[in-house]
């Protein structure tokens, strides 16, 4: 038993993710030959997933290891990097990019923008038992067992994962009792399928313009809160000094720490406030008011949107939002480390569940953003807020524009509150196919 890479220092892995990273943007800015080719196909922040995802799987670096060491013992271990992007740099990015934001253009963005969330939730929603159905005819056994080791109530947390979050996820492992020696197996097809469509969707953007055309899609209104906020920068667009830096430092983890420091009280709060409920099922519904992550993130994104009425949003002038882009960027990073390409051959069976799960997901987005001309951001941003939550919906928004970050925000916050219990919609729909 040997799972250990290289390198297992995060110093050194993180140096290794940071070189990566000066790569992508290096060749990205040649002009002329291969790399403008390249770029033109494969957009940078894709890259920035990638590769990543690419030492990990030949085994340069590991978001987790094991190993027998000399006395015959397992030494366990892992790398806290994705802990620190997705704890501090990901609530410091949403504060710096938000800083500037004009709230009334964000409600103008229209309706669009919730029927194509809810129709994200409603594709897993029968994504799940569609997919069971389908790969049952082929292969029975993938989607069979019975007690706690049906594989129905393990797909149940992919459910509360895809549409909500980490919290919800955790719910209906409860709620459903899956047999929890197994419960790694569903983490591992959670981590790939939706990495992927991420990458997926993160090739689209680059293809953005077309793809807009082929909807037919009313862009306009993105547009217009793209010029405001560009227009806006650079009206105050100045030489930052270190006084600015200091100060935008100072605005970006004086929030986080007050992020953490709410988080640290209302979780528990709510936690005991929640275990006082009576009934199981409602119970459940509201898990997540005791995950310290969605506090976390709904308390910065709520300071950062009072800032952006202070004075306080003349900081973009100072490049506010570039340094809340190479947050981003390393949470990418850190991210794409988490995936081992390798891994997906040994679980062909519930990946093709995945897959099928997801593809279905896809092609209602499709479908209804043709019907209602979405243009591309709502459809990835509208799934990204369900499938990956508020880790992964600001990076897919801040794509498009950093001043779009809040939007992917607002609704991944919003997929934490209706989480559980469409996850449990999904699931009684799964035990019925699965039955079937």
């Amino acid at each position: 038993m040997n799972t250990a890479p290289l390198f297992t220092n995060d110093t050194i892995i993180f140096g290794v993710l940071m070189i990566s990273l000066g790569f992508i943007f290096y060749t990205e800015s040649l002009k002329g030959g291969f790399w403008e080719k390249f770029y033109k196909i494969v957009p940078g922040l894709f890259m920035a997933y990638m590769l990543p995802a690419l030492f990990t799987t030949i085994g340069l670096i590991a978001p987790e290891w094991e190993f027998l060491n000399d006395a015959g013992e397992t030494v366990k271990g892992k790398s806290n990097l994705y802990f620190v992007a997705s704890r501090y740099l990901l609530p410091a990015a949403l504060v710096l990019m938000t800083l500037s934001i004009n709230l009334k253009a964000v409600f103008n963005l229209g309706w669009r923008a919730l029927v194509m969330f809810f129709t994200g939730t409603i594709g897993i929603i029968i994504g799940g038992p569609i997919a069971i159905l389908l790969i049952s005819m082929v292969s029975p056994q993938t989607v069979g067992g019975a007690g706690p080791d049906a594989v129905w109530r393990g797909l149940s947390t992919l459910a509360g994962s895809w549409i909500g979050g980490g919290a919800n996820q955790t719910a209906m492992l409860e709620i459903f009792g899956y047999n929890q020696a197994k419960y790694g197996t569903m983490v591992f097809v959670d981590i790939v399928v939706a990495n992927v469509w991420m990458a997926i969707l993160l090739i689209g953007i680059g293809k953005s313009d077309r793809i807009n055309k082929w909807l037919k899609a009313d862009n306009s209104s993105i547009v217009a809160l793209k010029e405001k906020v560009s227009k806006f920068s650079a009206k105050i667009e100045r030489n930052p000094s270190l006084t600015d830096l200091m100060i935008i430092a100072a605005i970006a983890f004086g929030s986080v720490g007050l992020a953490h420091l709410g988080a640290d009280f209302l979780a528990p709060f709510f936690d005991r406030v929640v275990s006082n409920i009576e009934s199981p099922t409602t119970k459940n519904i509201f898990t997540f008011l005791g995950s310290k992550f969605f506090w976390m993130i709904s308390i910065a994104t709520i300071i950062a949107i009072l800032l952006s009425f202070t004075k306080a949003k003349n900081y973009e002038g100072a490049g506010a939002s570039k340094y809340g882009s190479v947050f981003i960027y390393i949470l990418v990073a850190s991210i794409g480390m988490k995936m081992d390409l390798a891994l997906i051959f040994d679980n062909v069976g519930l990946i093709a569940v995945g897959v099928i799960w997801m593809s279905i997901h896809a092609l209602l987005l499709i479908f209804v953003a043709k019907l209602i001309k979405a243009p591309y951001f709502f459809l990835a941003v509208g799934s990204q807020a369900n499938v990956g939550g508020a880790a992964s919906a600001p990076i897919v928004a801040s794509a498009f524009h950093p001043s779009l970050a809040t939007v992917g925000v607002l609704l991944a916050v919003f997929g934490y509150a209706v989480g559980t219990i469409a996850a449990i919609g999904c699931t009684i729909l799964m035990e019925l196919a699965a039955a079937g």
